[in-house]
């Protein structure tokens, strides 16, 4: 038995925490705060599927979300790759703790998938700006 390497990234929010989880919950809102890696979403046909534009092609996202307990967890699917990614929302006194979890896909080299992953730092930054200006 082994794991794949994997990395966490937070980010505290100043935001009731049903707000940040209804804001994250909408995939609609993804191009908002995904600024490094998600250009435009839409719905498909399939309501549990939306089609990205990336700035490596069309992905599919599929959130398998739980807001009872706060989870995000979502599914990726490009041309070259695909995987699933934990995610979850928590209450961080009145606001809310934003968790992402990422497991290198062993299509990924080590060093590509660091760089994706210190990708998401700009990403995070992006959500609490959004989130704490009020514009969501």
């Amino acid at each position: 038995m082994s794991t794949n390497p994997s990395i966490t990234k937070t980010v505290s929010i100043d935001r009731p925490c049903e707000e940040v989880y209804a804001f994250l919950a909408d995939p609609a809102n993804w191009p908002e705060w995904a600024v490094v890696n998600v250009r435009s979403i839409e719905p498909t046909d399939d309501p549990d599927w939306w089609l990205m534009s990336t700035p490596i092609g069309p992905a599919r996202l599929r959130l398998r979300a739980h807001a009872e307990f706060g989870i995000l967890d979502h599914d990726y699917v490009d041309d070259v790759a695909s995987w699933s990614v934990p995610a979850r929302v928590i209450p961080n006194g009145d606001g809310a703790e934003f968790m992402i979890t990422f497991h290198r896909p062993p299509s990924l080299t080590e060093a590509f998938f660091k760089e994706q992953t210190d990708l998401v730092d700009t990403e995070l930054a992006a959500l609490k700006r959004v989130l704490e200006s009020g514009r969501a």
